[in-house]
């Protein structure tokens, strides 16, 4: 069996952080898999799909690690070709990736217990993010 279904998101930018684990879990739990996988992906060069184990620090050190591997004010050529601004957002996800899969077991999510999925949305400006969630298995 499949499932597919969209979750949809507005964000602030520039790293902006969400926990969306229990849209995804509503998902998983809405295709009556019992046992396969899911995986969440985000269409868009400036955004990314990740696990972490959502609280105030460490999304606060995810940011500052992101800050120091890919600056906001540092010079980038797409800034140069494209006027944009949005540089850094671009590598940004490149490093982290636009997609996830997890296993399912029993109707549950195969993830520990300090693990959330997150979508980061790295652009210079709000946005309205759509999170494409596909669920296989039996």
């Amino acid at each position: 069996m499949i499932y597919s279904e969209y979750i949809n998101r507005e964000t602030k930018g520039y790293t902006d952080i969400l926990d969306i684990t229990d849209d995804v879990k509503r998902v998983v739990m809405r295709s009556g898999v019992q046992n396969g996988i899911v995986t969440i992906a985000v269409s868009s060069s400036t955004s990314s799909i990740a696990t972490l184990e959502f609280e105030p620090g460490l999304v606060a050190d995810l940011r500052k690690a992101l800050e120091i591997i890919a600056p906001v004010k540092a010079q980038y050529a797409h800034d140069e070709k494209w006027h944009d601004g949005n540089g850094f957002s671009h590598i940004r996800s490149s490093l982290i990736g636009t997609s996830k899969t997890i296993p399912i077991t029993s109707k549950s999510l195969l993830s520990g217990t300090w693990q959330q999925i997150i979508l980061i949305d790295f652009d210079n400006r709000p946005r309205s993010r759509k999170v494409f969630v596909q669920v296989f298995g039996e």
